[in-house]
């Protein structure tokens, strides 16, 4: 197999039938995305500022939003095959505008690698010692950067390890802590912290998984029918908002606090050390994956080149695997929360235009057939970009409802109302120049066979 097309993974082309997975093998792996310290998190800040029914009321608001929009963007990047940052060129950006999403998603993903492998690392400096806090999250970065370089079926077997063992790990924690405590009492103790109202929490929940609604055709382009994408988001998220969630509601309920990390390793010590870091493991390789190909789309959009995948792995996991080790990434904690709100209207932009108004529609619906991208795409469509800054700042300022579903839904509306008004154009068009047709196949999994 050529060195220059293998675990490319389509990075820039459409995914073929054939390298298509069965839809179990890549709920795995979107469940693996919700069960991680994050999802943790998220439970433990409820049942520090809910009852358990007033969080379970939050968590099912939640994850029906987070749902019906995951699945609007799953299903467009399994029928075009295409990775959210190229999908983009003929949802409402055009070429300049898919490189500064794929630029944004990029940033974003490098910043959180790089904080989450410093977590991992504290709890392996807990567990095994031996070696500096430092040198913990630079192995444990270039270990995720190898997954990650090997592509799609290497994470897929990476989360048929890792998600049952967090399961088991996370399982017995749960049941040595809840064991010195009446589960009955938990279900109508009052919250030791500051109340939240149930908009508050539903937001918190929404807001939580929000990134990973918008960069589903990264992982849905591998689906082969859109059915098969509604079963997997349904499944995955429900199991992952309410199995990881209530855990952590039930948690913070019984040990009256938010610390996620004091929670899980008081509740097993050894075990929840490793806890950490399987939770940490499934959520990462996502992160670097992301930013592997949000980059790959930037380079060839901006500098007219074409740099393969794995390479950009490799490159961006040292380099974010370093900053995370000498924690340069953690100042940067602030910036990466306020660049997670210019996301939501994204995939409002994208699903008004791929589902409403159908502007390229027909470009992609005619390349389809031949399995290859439109000739062309528009350079700019200005429209998409004023949007996009208005939904954020409408996001990011209004005070009032789902702040990240505020965005998406002015996006939505704001973008029909721009095309019905003929606003909405595209500005010069772009040789989009297909990659040859690759020759790389995914890595054989028994569950694709089903």
């Amino acid at each position: 197999m050529d060195v220059t097309t293998e675990h490319d993974d389509f990075s820039l082309s459409r995914v073929p039938d054939s390298a298509r997975y069965h839809w179990i093998s890549i709920a795995v792996q979107r469940f693996g995305m919700l069960s991680t310290l994050a999802s943790f998190l998220i439970g433990a800040t409820l049942g520090f500022g809910m009852t358990f029914w007033n969080a379970v009321l939050a968590i099912t608001f939640g994850a029906v939003i987070l749902e019906v929009l995951t699945i609007f963007t799953g299903i467009a990047g399994q029928r075009e095959g295409l990775s959210t940052s190229v999908l983009a060129r003929w949802t409402g950006f055009g070429r300049a505008g898919s490189s500064v999403i794929g630029l944004a998603i990029s940033i974003s993903a490098i910043g959180w690698f790089g904080i989450q492998n410093a977590v991992s690392a504290q709890g392996l400096v807990g567990l095994v010692g031996v070696l500096p806090l430092w040198l913990w999250a630079l192995l444990f970065g270039l270990a995720v950067t190898a997954i990650v370089t090997l592509g799609f079926g290497s994470m897929a077997w990476t989360a048929y390890v890792a998600v049952p063992a967090f399961l088991l790990l996370a399982g017995w924690s749960i049941v040595v802590e809840l064991s010195r405590h009446n589960v009955g009492d938990l279900l109508s103790a009052a919250p030791a912290g500051p109340q939240l109202s149930l908009l508050q929490g539903t937001s918190i929940v929404a807001g939580g998984f929000i990134v990973g609604a918008v960069i589903t055709p990264d992982m849905s382009r591998f689906n082969r029918s859109p059915g098969d994408v509604v079963k997997q988001t349904v499944l995955g998220i429900t199991l992952g908002e309410y199995v990881i969630g209530l855990i952590g509601v039930l948690l913070a309920l019984a040990l009256r606090t938010n610390d996620v990390i004091a929670i899980v390793t008081s509740t097993s010590g050894f075990l929840g050390t490793l806890v950490i870091v399987a939770a940490t493991l499934k959520i990462n390789d996502w992160n670097l994956y992301a930013a592997s190909l949000g980059i790959v789309n930037f380079v060839d959009q901006v500098f007219g080149r074409r740099v393969h995948r794995a390479a950009v792995t490799v490159a961006v996991g040292t380099v974010g695997s370093i900053l995370g080790a000498f924690g340069i990434l953690s100042s940067f904690t602030d910036f990466l929360i306020l660049l997670g709100v210019v996301f939501p209207p994204i995939a409002g932009i994208m699903v008004a235009e791929y589902f409403v108004t159908r502007i390229w529609r027909p470009e992609l619906d005619a390349s389809r057939e031949a399995g290859t991208l439109p000739s062309t795409a528009p350079t700019w469509v200005p429209a998409s970009l004023v949007i996009w800054a208005s939904a954020g700042l409408i996001g990011h300022y209004l005070h009032w409802g789902v702040p990240s579903i505020n965005s998406v839904v002015v996006a939505i509306v704001l973008y029909v109302a721009a095309a019905a008004l003929g606003l909405v154009r595209g500005v010069g068009r772009s040789s989009t120049n297909p990659t040859d047709t690759p020759t790389a196949t995914p890595v054989p999994l028994p569950i694709s066979s089903l």
